[in-house]
């Protein structure tokens, strides 16, 4: 534990320790599949109640942002073709941005790994003498783990956006792409920031309310003196223009722009395929993004640098570009079309399962659906919350219909599907039905035979229904109803009723 240092804050002497709030100690890759964390989590009314409320909010406010611009699917396609051209010759792409940044001044490092980024952060962090960082909200660094890693090796990151400080605060994991703490409502945020805020930094004021307002002026004050006192930011990017040498981070509440602004250090931790080949490629791309994440027409702040400016900004610029599976992806001619996302969350917003269990329950730090197609690839399927996770939707088609880019989520999720019987095709309950299944129809004898055992069934079963039983069939009837069979099979009900034809037929002859 790093030693307890004291520091005065707005002339208050507060003594705690560098150490950020811990989160739960849970290993994710070491979780419990998800039909198990579901259910879990569906017991949760709180939750539910939570989630639904954002959820709606966010894609009712989605839906008329969308529907001011006619040509919203050009746009769309748009996109996608962006996407998919800088795919297919990213290679060329990321060259051309390294050779960019470079020129701008920027210092570009390769990660292959998480291992080897988050030990590029550390070494730059320790060679400034910093023994703390500030944040900019970023998924690639939760992909990563960069928190825990930094708070190993003695460095303390304090989260800047306000749900992430909330999750962060409160010791728990973020549940969403684009809102970490939307399994929280107010009155558990001022319940997490009158216990936790005092012990890392500035206290919240006396008389607090769950009044988002005041809320957000607690955190503004919190957060002041780590901004001023920061020599070292980290961020990440939504965007890197391979021909100007540009990153760009989009985000609604200015505490991106003063981790940008203010440290003299700033590292930012990009995924290899957020590159862009042309800087006017962003325009499409600042159209979808806002309207598709927050329902905005322009989000507050866009904030772009190009490297080094004297006298501006930081004056060291280190750039991360991380690789960490997305090549393993890319190989995958279906699957690659998950290295479109945008990260926007709207597949999210509009998904019946994620807004029934949240997004703990995917045990990735991409849930939903984009995470259900996405970490499975990143991460392989050697683990059983990985080989869950492209069985947790309903494949009702929603997300792509709503999809910026156009991922098809449902084919890749039935692609994945598909991977995950190949590699994990051991004997199973469900493998050994489907050969008795594939058996008894493979002649219509065994079939007829199948349906007089069901007739049988139906007529000795009391109730209309059949209830929960024993067995591989546990996990299907335990969560529906299902109608017993009939006491007359379909073979029995066509013989009967060719009868009736013929048999009428002749009455009418002999008549």
């Amino acid at each position: 534990m790093s030693p307890e240092r004291t520091e005065t804050v707005q002339d208050t002497t507060v003594v705690h320790e560098r150490r950020t709030p811990a989160p739960p100690p849970v290993t994710l890759i070491g979780m419990p599949k998800f039909p198990k964390n579901a259910k879990k989590e569906l017991a949760n009314s709180q939750l539910r109640t939570n989630l639904r409320h954002a959820t709606t909010t966010i894609r009712n406010k989605r839906v008329k942002v969308v529907q001011e611009l006619p040509h919203w699917e050009d746009l769309r396609l748009a996109g996608e073709a962006i996407k998919n051209r800088t795919l297919r010759h990213l290679d060329t792409y990321l060259l051309q941005l390294e050779a960019s940044l470079t020129a701008n001044g920027a210092i570009v490092h390769w990660a292959n790994d998480a291992a080897e980024a988050n030990q590029i952060v550390i070494d730059i962090t320790r060679s400034k003498g910093a023994d703390e960082v500030v944040k900019v909200k970023s998924m690639a660094t939760q992909e990563i783990d960069l928190n825990e890693a930094l708070e190993e090796a003695g460095i303390a990151a304090w989260e800047t956006d306000l749900a992430e400080l909330i999750v962060q605060l409160g010791h728990d994991r973020p549940s969403h792409i684009l809102v970490p703490a939307i399994h929280r409502n107010r009155s558990e945020v001022r319940e997490i920031f009158l216990e936790e805020m005092g012990r890392y930094g500035t206290p919240p004021p006396e008389g607090l309310t769950d009044d988002p307002a005041m809320l957000a002026g607690a955190a503004r004050v919190h957060l002041r003196n780590k901004f001023l006192r920061a020599k070292v930011a980290v961020s990440g990017a939504n965007f890197a223009i391979a021909d100007s040498g540009t990153l760009v981070v989009v985000e609604s509440e200015g505490n991106g722009r003063m981790c940008l602004t203010l440290p003299d250090t700033l590292i930012s931790i990009v995924g290899i395929e957020k590159t862009l080949p042309t800087f006017a490629d962003l325009e499409v791309f600042m159209q979808l993004l806002p309207r598709s994440s927050t329902a905005e027409r322009m989000n507050p702040y866009t904030s772009m640098w190009s490297g080094v400016r004297e006298g501006d900004g930081p004056q060291e610029v280190h750039v991360v570009l991380v690789d960490n599976g997305r090549t393993k992806v890319l190989a995958d001619q279906v699957g690659r079309q998950a290295l479109r996302c945008i990260r926007c969350s709207a597949c999210l917003n509009i998904c019946p399962v994620y807004e029934r269990v949240g997004g703990h329950a995917y045990g990735s730090v991409y849930p939903g659906p984009i995470g259900a197609i996405l970490t499975p690839q990143l991460r392989g399927t050697a683990s059983e919350i990985d080989q869950s996770l492209p069985y947790a939707s309903s494949l009702c088609g929603a997300c792509f219909e709503v999809c910026p880019v156009r991922i098809n989520i449902p084919e890749v999720l039935v692609h994945l599907r598909n991977r995950v019987v190949e590699e994990h095709h051991g004997p199973s309950a469900w493998g050994m039905g489907m050969k008795v299944g594939g058996w008894v129809m493979g002649k219509g004898n065994r079939f007829g035979m199948l349906e007089k055992g069901a007739e049988l069934f139906g007529a000795v079963w009391p109730g209309d229904k059949v209830g929960p039983i024993p067995g591989p069939a546990s996990a299907w009837l335990g969560a529906r109803d299902l109608k017993k069979p009939p006491t007359e099979t379909f073979r029995d009900w066509w013989v009967k009723r060719e009868k009736a034809k013929r048999s009428g037929d002749s009455g009418q002859k002999d008549a």
